[in-house]
């Protein structure tokens, strides 16, 4: 009896285990290979559960979501033949699998490190047609678009999709720094005297314009004032003359009271004047 429950004990666990390796789940985030002895039969399974042959069929899977790898500082040459010191890290995600693992076994590090040596060289013809400066201030998409268009053939024999090379940092070695900084520093004043000189100009001519409306405006203000002026004189004129031909005598009263006030009365001054003058007419009268 014992034995005849060993026996199905034993037959249980062989057919779960034939059942589990006849078995593989693949997710959303992974890739799956079938093999048949170490030979690819198909690599194009949808997430699910999926069949296999024991001891025929293997499976394999790999991450199908976007990777990232940072590389250590590499050393480039631009145009003026000056050494860069460049950090850079790249996105990348497996596109066919297949391809994949013919060329690099299915090995993610060996996959990484084949695809550096691929950007290395992208980056290396970019920088190669650039100065430092021209390096330093390059559009983003346009540097970036120009290593994914050199790199794409090699990364798609890989079955690799390059998703994004950033730059993090580039350094200048120390013999290059200085020169850099002198010529930058060169442009931006040169750029800085330009801007002065087109503001001193500017302000030249606004400061002239203003000039020219205040004169303006002083010349017409100066030319209505006599006009008014002259106008006030004329009736002046005129209603002084109406009062002496009216009045005769009280005008020439009003006007001797006029200049008493004027003249006499003012702190040190010293008249020398004969009485019986013209002068004192109406003084002599009102002393009667």
């Amino acid at each position: 009896m014992n034995a005849r429950i060993m026996q199905l004990v034993i037959g249980a666990a062989v057919v779960v285990w034939l059942l589990s390796g006849a078995m593989f789940q693949v997710y959303e985030t992974e890739y799956a290979i079938k093999f048949r002895f170490g030979e690819i039969v198909r690599a194009d399974y949808e997430p699910g559960l999926h069949f296999k042959i024991p001891l025929i069929n293997t499976a394999a899977k790999f991450d199908r979501r976007v990777l990232t790898r940072n590389y250590p500082a590499e050393e480039f040459l631009t145009s003026e033949g000056k050494r860069l010191n460049v950090d850079f890290y790249v996105k990348w995600r497996v596109s066919d699998v297949g391809r994949y693992y013919q060329a690099t076994g299915g090995d993610e590090e060996g996959a990484a490190a084949r695809l550096a040596e691929v950007v290395k060289d992208g980056l290396k013809g970019v920088i190669a047609k650039r100065t430092i400066q021209q390096v330093v201030a390059a559009e983003r998409a346009e540097f970036i678009g120009e290593i994914l268009k050199l790199a794409g053939a090699s990364v798609d024999q890989l079955g690799l999709t390059l998703v994004d090379v950033r730059v993090k940092r580039i350094d200048l070695p120390d013999e290059v720094s200085e020169s850099v900084y002198n010529r930058m520093r060169q442009d931006f004043l040169r750029v800085a005297s330009g801007l002065r000189a087109e503001g001193d100009e500017q302000a030249q001519r606004i400061r002239a314009e203003a000039e020219r409306e205040r004169t303006e405006l002083l010349a017409i203000g100066n030319r209505d004032a006599e006009m008014i002026r002259g106008e006030g004189d004329a009736k002046a004129a005129e209603t002084y003359a109406r009062a002496y031909q009216r009045y005769p005598e009280f005008y020439s009263f009003h006007r001797s009271l006029q200049a008493y006030r004027k003249s006499l009365g003012q702190p040190n001054d010293v008249f020398v004047i004969a009485p019986e003058g013209e002068f004192f007419k109406y003084l002599k009268q009102s002393g009667r």
